[in-house]
């Protein structure tokens, strides 16, 4: 039988009658002839109580005059529990409903990564277990956001992780699709509950899905549809509390394809972002925020003796401890906080027309942007957290609501 990969975020899986739901819909998939494997992600806010816990712990370790880190190996070992809570569970719920069904951690799933806690890289998916037990007619469960390093040390692939997982899962096993679950039935122009008036896309280039998972939309992570891409892996992304529809009948969805479309496509927020701002020589600082693995989202701009870097907080487990090692690299710079990260994304933006429309939509919205850059499908800027929400409103009335760059 053909093998469908299907992946349910924290959101999906949030209690125990969510669960229930989400083991409805694979034991449907199961009987309408599917070999089913599912990804799950940790229950609701789950990784971010254990991240909370585990800061608390830290800070009451060490003397008030030092900021204590908790060693991210530990975190590893700490948030992988919350995936692994999430398999068993909805193993049992589906062996409930009659069906046999196995759940694996990402080390037993053959999921094999680089050295780096906190934000690894999938290298290999070694996914012989699982074929045995698909053979065996079972449904197979997986943690998703997890695997093992090739120093065998449990390790966790960062926010959104989970996509990964079941995408890299789906190439392995040559699935025939990969479906999404989240708590929105697909993509759209811009996050609806910031944008009212964003639509809906039914397909989407993966250039695109990709430019917009690397600005901060939520519905993809980017290493996931990089993954996809390249080993042209079909991603459907749905809703999970929508009704179950036999199959070969409409769903509302977003599909990623190969194509590219001209014009504007969506605007992304990215809400909790801080801008280093370096005088002199950068080096230094890149070294330390390298040491620390402190991501770098982008360089926005760079004038003579200064440098720009752009840091998304989300896969930075303790910020204080952070800053208070760049802070002495930045050479009389600043680590600006409580910023955001606005983008349009689509193909053409760099263009005569396009740049001063940006500007302008931002300008006539009463948002000031401290910093701004483009690439080939991206315009960004930073601008305050507070005005992130009339930002994000703003561009899309001024690229998507009017369907091109020019």
């Amino acid at each position: 039988m053909a093998v469908l990969v299907q992946k349910y975020g924290g959101s999906s899986v949030a209690d125990v009658e969510k669960v229930g739901h989400v083991a409805d819909r694979v034991v449907a998939a199961r009987r309408a002839g599917w070999d089913v494997v599912v990804v799950v992600s940790a229950m609701g806010k789950s990784t971010d109580e254990l991240l909370a816990l585990a800061k608390r712990v830290a800070a009451a370790s060490g003397a008030a005059r030092e900021p204590r880190e908790a060693p991210r190996r530990e975190l590893d070992m700490l948030v992988s529990t919350g995936e692994r809570v999430t398999m068993a569970l909805l193993s049992i719920a589906i062996s409930g409903r009659g069906e046999e069904a196995i759940s694996f951690t990402g080390s037993q799933s053959g999921i094999l990564t680089n050295d780096r806690h906190f934000d690894a890289r999938i290298i290999e998916v070694r996914p012989h277990r699982i074929e045995d037990e698909l053979a065996r007619g079972r449904v197979v469960i997986v943690a998703g956001y997890q695997g093992m390093s090739y120093k065998r040390e449990i390790t966790t692939l960062g926010r959104g992780g989970s996509d990964t997982t079941a995408v890299a899962l789906a190439a392995a096993l040559s699935a025939h699709r990969c479906e999404i679950y989240s708590d929105v039935d697909g993509v759209y122009t811009a996050d609806p509950r910031v944008v009212a008036d964003a639509q809906h896309l039914p397909e989407v280039d993966f250039a695109t899905l990709s430019e917009m998972s690397e600005a901060g939309a939520k519905v993809l992570n980017a290493q996931a549809v990089e993954w996809a891409r390249r080993n042209k892996i079909a991603l459907h992304a749905r809703r999970t509390g929508d009704p179950v529809v036999p199959e070969g009948q409409p769903v509302r969805e977003t599909v990623a394809s190969p194509g590219a479309a001209p014009g504007a496509r969506a605007v992304v927020g990215l809400d909790n972002v801080v801008r280093a701002t370096v005088r002199g020589v950068a080096g230094p600082f890149l070294e330390c925020a390298h040491e620390r693995e402190v991501p770098l989202l982008d360089v926005l701009e760079q004038d003579e003796g200064d440098a720009f870097a752009v840091i998304p907080l989300l896969n930075v487990p303790d910020w204080s401890s952070a800053r208070a090692a760049l802070a002495p690299t930045l050479g009389g710079g600043s680590l600006d906080e409580e910023l955001a990260y606005v983008s349009v994304v689509g193909d053409g933006l760099l263009n005569d027309r396009g740049l001063p429309r940006f500007a302008s939509a931002l300008a006539s919205a009463g948002v000031r942007t401290l910093s701004r850059g483009g690439h080939a499908l991206r315009l960004s800027a930073l601008v305050r957290r507070a005005d992130s929400a009339a930002a994000q409103r703003a561009l899309h009335a001024a690229f998507v609501g009017s369907l091109a760059v020019g």
